[in-house]
């Protein structure tokens, strides 16, 4: 075979598996633990291992009879298997049951806004079901996932990442995260509402100062 011929089909084929390398990255991207994200555990039993425990610094989880179990460069995925391992330490074939958890808030047109402890599993077209589903006006082509006054995912990007049915973990969606749905016709700022309504109520009053 011609030498340049065959540079020119190993630079193809590694061009080509450094593009799949690259997707394959972005759809199965996971973000590490962080402090204040939650962990439902449960060690057959053991009742005062089972119960919801939040991360500390680390970061950690830490339990009671323990200490703490370090978390850190864990994925959220392989959770289970890791604790498992880690309380086998301590504990004679432990059977454990493990869910990473995030506090989001979903707002905007869905049933009842709020905030909630959702497991980074969840596909993302359940996001609004934790909210009771979006209400009769609502827009879901026009959702939007924001940190803050920054947006993560929206538009086509954000419908195609539901079609393919990818989880939030995946998404690299993180706690403090706000799932907003509106009803474009209206411009109805229910949830934005709600949420600045329940701010302001954790504020002191004057008479408090």
């Amino acid at each position: 075979m011609n030498r340049n011929l065959r540079l020119w089909i190993i630079a193809v084929a590694l061009l080509t598996v450094g593009v799949v390398g690259r997707r394959v990255t972005a759809q199965t991207r996971t973000t590490p633990f962080q402090v204040g994200d939650r962990i439902l555990l449960h060690v057959e039993g053991d009742s005062a291992l089972s119960d919801t425990f939040t991360v500390v610094a680390g970061p950690a989880l830490r339990l009671p009879e323990i200490g703490e179990i370090s978390l850190a460069g864990v994925p959220r995925a392989n959770l289970e298997a890791h604790l498992t391992r880690e309380l086998g330490r301590f504990i004679k074939d432990p059977v454990v049951q493990a869910r990473a958890l995030i506090r989001v808030s979903v707002l905007g047109e869905v049933t009842r806004p709020g905030y909630y402890a959702v497991p980074v599993d969840l596909v993302l077209a359940d996001a609004l079901m934790v909210a009771g589903g979006a209400t009769k006006d609502a827009r879901v082509d026009q959702l939007r996932v924001l940190r803050g006054n920054s947006s993560l995912w929206s538009g086509n990007e954000l419908q195609t990442e539901i079609a393919r049915g990818a989880t939030l973990d995946q998404l690299g969606i993180r706690a403090g995260a706000a799932f907003r749905c509106r009803d474009t016709a209206t411009r109805n700022r229910r949830g934005e509402s709600w949420a600045s309504s329940w701010e302001a109520s954790r504020l002191p009053s004057a008479s408090s100062r």
